[in-house]
């Protein structure tokens, strides 16, 4: 009787203790998620309020127009009109598709020519207006990810806290000792 007291206190002990690591591997992933969910939802408002301070509103030529830029689509139909008003004011062509320098002209139109016979040359305003556009369609992009990354980590944050709230439940079964 004293060999089966002992298999068994032997293998009580050893379940009690890995249903005690069940339990703090499980609290452990419902903090974490938690904190993952609560982190992607401050995320989400951060970013949120950053872009209402900015007052911007889409024009109404925007995919959505006349609508206040907030949230992930407003950013991208903001993003996008201002790549197409950039491209219309160049003729279709990217920064990198432009030259650097063009000639001067004057008010008739003809370029300007330097004493040494050759025409005067400008920094090419249109290619410069890219320097813009692309800054303010980053940002808006940038906002986007945020959004994103946010969402993900919600998403993510629920996944792990639900997978701990599983496993704590599990390690309180008597059927796993």
């Amino acid at each position: 009787m004293s060999t089966l007291t002992t298999e068994r206190t032997g293998a009580a002990t050893g379940a009690a203790a890995r249903n005690r690591l069940f339990a703090v591997v499980a609290l452990v992933a419902i903090v974490v998620g938690l904190g993952s969910v609560l982190g992607g939802l401050g995320g989400m408002v951060y970013t949120w309020q950053n872009a209402a301070v900015e007052n911007i509103t889409t024009p109404a030529d925007a995919v959505i127009a006349e609508t206040p830029v907030r949230g992930p689509f407003t950013m991208w139909a903001q993003a996008d009109i201002i790549t197409t008003h950039q491209l219309a004011r160049t003729d279709g062509l990217r920064y990198a598709e432009m030259p650097r320098q063009i000639p001067q002209l004057d008010d008739a139109g003809a370029p300007v020519i330097g004493e040494d016979g050759e025409p005067v040359l400008i920094n090419n305003a249109a290619r410069l207006s890219w320097l813009d556009a692309t800054a303010l369609t980053t940002v808006l992009n940038m906002g986007i990810m945020a959004y994103m990354l946010s969402l993900f980590a919600v998403v993510m944050g629920a996944t792990v806290a639900g997978l701990g709230w599983v496993v704590l439940r599990l390690s309180r079964n008597p059927m796993l000792a």
